[in-house]
């Protein structure tokens, strides 16, 4: 069964049809004022006006035609060609029905499925994942989520920055530190020692400490600079370092990653297409895209009306800058955009299906060097501009407005952010008193995770993914608003609900619709699959946030009005709990896709 507002289209659209006028007309959606209708076509005005007939006269032919469908109860016309219908309770109590027995709990799939690949714009290899991590990492796995269960065939890809100037300063650092490291001696050429010779401590303070020697010396950049250049022409010591490096990151990543329920398929970095680079510049050059300046390769993208010089007050400056990438630099070395460029090669020429779209998960300052990349593929003929896709978000920021920071003025780090959600959670639990008094140690230490859970990703999904927002933590975990643990907690409590009826030989039914409460609560029951639909169309996960809110808050109202368990007609009881098996199998899958766990109990 199709959602009600897709039925109620097509017999609209019908009805328009057989008046001789585009079937287009039809669209209906829900009502702005529920009080006076269910859903609403408003279609009526333009047809008249395309047509040249009176609008009203349009909306009543299409009323009489809409009275006679099965579904509806009722349609009225209202102003000046208004269409309000309201649905049956019979199309309401089937609807349900179907969210409770469908797999996808009332969601369909995608008209137009595709091979996606999601790149995440992973962290960078040694350094620690911050509090700005977070936003990639959660809106990139709810958006590989959202797309596998409607049906898109999707890869994963954390894409890790394991080839810039950062291995360099963790070469010379380490040979600094420890000289006499076989890696060193450029003679030898293996096998190297298995396990490594740092641990994920030593890289995170010898990165920032080289970083800073390189800032104040201009040698020390230049023996880091020296060494990225070996690192990628491929001297042998300085590859079985970066295996080193990449492994010991990986393993401290995934534990970050693990407690905000985030997976990848692909745990590839821009190391692994170093060996297409060769293939991707002689591809710019026999196109006759590739310039050479100054020992270096470069590729002009700007097109017609950019990088216009303007003249101003004695200056000249440029109209529409679009600057030029640089393939490979003057020191032989590579840079983001050719590794980016090379990734969709490999992507290309490797992966099975070819993909057909890839989503860049990265933040919305990075917008102008996608749209080099972007540009520059399909100059090459890598792929269709269209097909790649900047998914930009803003900033996590602190209360005065600006990106987060610690109490100190360094960046949060993302374990850190993790462990603080984990206590602030233990303890709003114990404030609110919600674990029963015969749990143990480690079910509630997972209750708590989960909450902590809940509070990170939806405080994250929640905002509009375009827009920044400030970072709450004793909102977030809050049992109440709109927040994820008020959301988790709102699932368990159906849980248990339909686990003490059972216990008590009282099962759901067959569902019949015959009060207001039960009503609002089918029809916030069918806009799931129009919220998960939007929220693939628009890569924004916040209306699948707002639609399992209003989902947990239109049961609330439902438990609030109607007695459930309790209720003393025995057909009656069975329906409410068949209603509310239905709320609890949407409500979980929403959270899953939000990549929310949802606790037995709490």
């Amino acid at each position: 069964m199709a959602s009600l507002t897709k039925d109620l289209s097509a017999a609209a659209s019908a009805a328009f049809e057989a008046m001789g006028l585009e079937a287009r007309w039809g669209d209906v959606r829900r009502s702005d004022k529920p009080e006076l209708a269910d859903f609403q076509c408003n279609g009526a005005m333009g047809a008249a006006k395309q047509a040249g007939k009176i609008p009203r006269d349009v909306a009543t032919e299409v009323a009489a035609a809409l009275r006679d469908h099965e579904m509806v109860l009722s349609a009225e016309v209202a102003g000046p060609g208004f269409i309000n219908i309201r649905v049956s309770d019979a199309a309401l109590a089937a609807r349900a029905e179907a969210v409770r027995e469908e797999k996808m709990a009332g969601a369909e799939g995608a008209p137009d499925p595709q091979v996606t690949v999601i790149d995440f714009g992973g962290p960078n290899v040694a350094k620690p994942m911050h509090v700005g991590h977070l936003r990639s990492a959660v809106i990139g796995d709810t958006l590989r989520r959202l797309l596998t269960f409607l049906g898109d065939e999707v890869t994963g890809d954390v894409h890790l920055g394991d080839w810039g100037l950062q291995m360099g300063h963790l070469v010379t650092e380490l040979q600094d530190e420890q000289p006499g490291l076989i890696y060193f001696d450029a003679d030898f050429t293996g096998p190297y020692p298995e396990e490594p010779p740092v641990t994920i401590d030593d890289l995170a303070r010898m990165y920032p400490a080289a970083s800073a020697k390189a800032k104040e010396d201009p040698a020390r950049l230049e023996r880091s600079q020296k060494a990225v250049a070996e690192l990628q022409a491929g001297r042998p010591g300085y590859r079985a370092l970066l295996k080193h490096f990449i492994d010991v990151s990986v393993a401290a990543l995934k534990v970050d990653y693990e407690f905000l329920n985030v997976h990848f398929d692909l745990w590839k970095g821009e190391s692994d297409v170093d060996d297409l680079i060769p293939e991707l510049v002689e591809r710019f050059k026999s196109a006759g895209l590739a310039r050479e300046d100054d020992g270096a390769w470069i590729v002009d993208i700007a097109r017609e009306g950019e990088n216009v010089p303007v003249e101003k007050n004695g200056k000249t400056t440029l109209k529409n800058p679009m600057p030029p990438i640089m393939l490979i630099n003057s020191r032989g070395g590579t840079g983001y955009h050719t590794t980016d460029l090379a990734t969709i090669l490999d992507r290309m020429e490797h992966l099975e299906p070819v993909p057909q779209r890839m989503l860049y998960v990265v933040d919305q300052r990075q917008a102008l060097h996608f749209q080099q990349v972007f540009r520059a593929a399909e100059m090459v003929g890598l792929i269709d501009e269209g097909r790649l896709e900047h998914i930009g978000f803003g900033t996590v920021n602190g209360p005065d407005g600006k990106p987060f920071k610690t109490r100190e003025g360094g960046v949060l780090r993302l374990a850190d952010l993790n462990q603080m959600a984990f206590e602030e959670a233990q303890k709003k639990i114990a404030e609110a008193g919600k674990l029963p008094e015969d749990m143990g140690a480690e079910e509630r230490h997972e209750v708590a995770a989960n909450v902590a859970l809940a509070a990170l990703r939806f405080s994250d999904l929640m905002n509009t993914r375009t827009t920044n927002y400030v970072f709450d933590l004793d909102k977030f975990t809050s049992f109440e608003g709109k927040t994820g643990p008020y959301l988790l907690y709102a699932a368990v409590r159906v849980k248990s609900l339909l686990r003490r009826a059972t216990e008590e030989g009282n099962k759901p039914g067959g569902i019949v619709i015959g009060h207001d409460a039960e009503r609002a609560l089918v029809l916030q029951l069918d806009n799931f699959a129009f919220a998960c639909l939007q929220a693939r169309e628009k890569r924004m996960p916040h209306v699948l946030c707002e639609h399992l809110y209003n989902l947990a808050q239109a049961f609330s109202s439902f438990y609030a009005a109607l007695p459930i368990a309790a209720e003393g007609d025995e057909a009656t009881r069975a329906s409410r709990l068949g209603l509310a098996s239905a709320v609890l199998k949407q409500l979980e899958t929403g959270l899953d896709l939000l990549g929310i766990r949802v606790p037995e109990r709490m």
